[in-house]
Order: structure tokens, then C-alpha cells, then sequence
């Protein structure tokens, strides 16, 4: 089932959007009941741009993701919103359409690639795979192309290490290979959740820079889930900062962290260390996100938040634009600078 892209007030003017999500909803099922795991979340992912899912763990990030690919079933479904991709509706499209765009138009490299390797097939048979199921390559020539992806994302020797299998690779080689099978149809939109955990410093720059080059040369969408800032301050153009399933403040990295325009977002940056004097204070939010079976009716952040006042408890504020391209979730964005 086909959708217009919708017409949104961030969309900008160049029409490069490739990705529109909006009012997404996903209801996770518990033992104990269920609970509103992503709350109407909306974003934009445009072409040759990469878009960081930012927050602490359990706010709703990967949840995010897995509604995007279609990965919720059994224990989740979306109950609410739209994800517009290449004019199609992905929440309501039939299966047999979402396996036709999976791969050629919207990939993901996982954060654990071993996990997401398959151990009993060979780098060289995996890496063909998506030619054969959607390109109808013989076996030969999809070899060839898996060997020449493995070359073009930087794993030495590919034709001789073709036939070797996941456990035979190091952490970082593993990571590019499965970067290698998420770009080998050149998609339009690539979610890269937390690409770069358990990678020592050096390696995880690799694959920034890997995905990076990858992204200007495709000209994809990038979609970075993580909770590192100092990533996104260097890899990423675009933030969205969730908290508690909710997107709380969005826009341009170096504007949003420049000058944060929701008190969650303020205290993230806050808590970045900036002295390296031993004895120095390190400062942090204090207390902890909201149990998704408590979630609060009025503001999500209101329990941390120094700003929170009687209108935060009873009123819940929506995602409202505060200056060119950005938007913030407060009733008080215009006061957040001065906490």
C-alpha cells in the first residue's frame, strides 16, 4: 500500500527525504502487561545526511529501529504512526513489499556482528546472497561481487578470505562485513545501531570513516542510533535526542549542542567531562529514566527536570519548532540555557 511523502515542516526544500517517520508507535508486550515503548515518534532522514537517534539506554532508540525493519514480532507491533519510504507506507505495506525494499532500499548493520553473522556459511556465501535473491545472479558471478564488496570496505586478501567463516575474522573486520552486506544493493536509507560497540578507539574510527565514504558515494540516508555524543558531535548533521520513547528535541548537531533547547538535552551535554584535573566534579542527571509502566501523563522528563513546574505534571508538551530546522518537547525551551 502506497502513501505520499507528508507534507512536514522540516522537510526542507531540497526534496532529498528519504526516510519520513511520523507519530510511529510501538507497543511492547510484558509479563506484567503492556507498555508504550516508542510514543509517537517523528523524524526525517534525508539523502547524503546522516540522522543520530541519541539517548540514554532504554529510551527507545533500537525499539525505533526494529519498527523501521520490520524486526518486531512476536514480543511488539507499531499501533500508531507512519514510516514513508520510497512513497510506500512500510506499516502498512504486505510483507512481499517489505521484502522487496529490504536490502535495495532500507538496510541495517547490527551492533553485534557476530550474532548477526550466520556461523555456518561461509563471509564469501553471505556476502552473494542478497545478489542472488534480488539481482537472479548465477552463483559465480555473485561470488565475484561479494569478493569485490569485500575489497571496497577494506578486508585484505578477499578472494582467498572469501571462504572463511564469521569466528575466523577479528571484531572490526566482522563489522565491515556486515557494513559490506547492508550496502551491497546500495539502499537508500542505512540504520546503524550502535555500529561501533565493543570496537577499541581506533577501530570504531575505521568504521565511522567506513560509513562515511559509503554514505557520500551512494548517497544514502544514514539513520546512527547511539548514545555517544562525541560521535554524533563528529559523524553525524542531524540529532533527534529521545527520552522515554519520546523525541524530546531535534536539529542540526552543532546547533542543538551549542545551544540545547530541552533541559534533557542540557544535562547530557552537561554531563561531559571538561577537566581533566584530578578531584575535579563530575556532574550528572540525577535520577533515572521513568519506568515504561509509569510513565507520567504530563511531561516525561518532569522528575529530573530543573525547570519542572504544575503545567510540566499536567499538560504533556509537544514537539514545537523553536528556530529554523529544530524543534523542541518543553514548555520552557526558551529558559533551558540558563539551568
Amino acid at each position: 500500500m502506497s502513501a505520499p511523502i507528508l507534507d512536514r515542516s522540516d522537510a526542507g526544500t531540497d526534496g532529498r527525504v528519504a526516510l519520513d517517520v511520523s507519530d510511529l508507535t510501538v507497543d511492547l508486550r510484558t509479563p506484567t502487561g503492556t507498555v508504550r515503548a516508542v510514543d509517537h515518534v517523528s523524524f526525517l532522514a534525508r539523502r547524503g545526511e546522516t540522522l543520530a537517534l541519541l539517548g540514554e539506554s532504554g529510551c527507545g532508540k533500537s525499539m525505533t529501529a526494529q519498527a523501521l525493519v520490520g524486526l518486531l514480532e512476536p514480543i511488539a507491533s507499531v499501533t500508531d504512526g507512519s514510516i514513508v519510504l520510497d512513497d510506500v507506507d512500510l506499516v502498512t505495506a504486505k510483507d512481499s513489499v517489505r521484502r522487496e525494499l529490504a536490502g535495495t532500499e532500507l538496510a541495517i548493520v547490527f551492533q553485534d556482528a557476530l550474532t548477526a553473522l550466520n556461523p555456518v556459511y561461509t563471509v564469501g556465501t553471505q556476502l552473494a546472497e542478497p545478489f542472488r535473491i534480488h539481482r537472479k545472479m548465477s552463483r559465480k558471478k555473485a561470488r565475484r561481487e561479494a569478493i569485490e564488496l569485500m575489497r571496497h570496505v577494506g578486508i585484505p586478501e578477499p578472494e582467498s578470505r572469501a571462504d572463511s567463516y564469521p569466528h575466523q575474522f577479528s571484531g572490526g573486520m566482522r563489522q565491515r562485513l556486515l557494513i559490506a552486506m547492508a550496502v551491497a544493493l546500495s539502499p537508500t536509507v542505512l540504520l546503524a545501531d550502535e555500529p561501533t560497540t565493543a570496537l577499541d578507539v581506533t577501530v570504531q574510527a575505521q568504521i565511522m570513516e567506513l560509513l562515511k565514504r559509503l554514505r557520500e558515494e551512494h548517497d544514502m540516508a544514514v539513520v546512527l542510533i547511539t548514545h555517544d555524543l562525541a560521535l554524533v558531535a563528529e559523524q553525524a548533521d542531524r540529532v533527534a535526542i529521545m527520552y522515554a520513547g519520546n523525541v524530546v528535541e531535534t536539529g542540526p548537531v552543532d546547533e542543538v549542542f551549542g545551544n540545547p533547547r530541552h533541559p534533557y538535552t542540557k544535562g547530557l551535554l552537561d554531563s561531559v567531562p571538561v577537566s581533566a584535573e584530578r578531584g575535579a566534579d563530575l556532574k550528572s542527571i540525577g535520577g533515572t529514566p521513568p519506568d515504561l509502566h509509569s510513565i507520567p501523563s504530563g511531561c516525561v522528563y518532569q522528575a529530573r527536570c530543573p525547570l519542572a513546574r504544575a503545567r510540566c505534571v499536567q499538560e504533556r508538551p509537544v514537539l514545537d519548532v523553536v528556530g529554523d530546522d529544530r524543534k523542541a518537547a518543553c514548555h520552557f525551551s526558551e529558559e533551558t540555557p540558563n539551568v
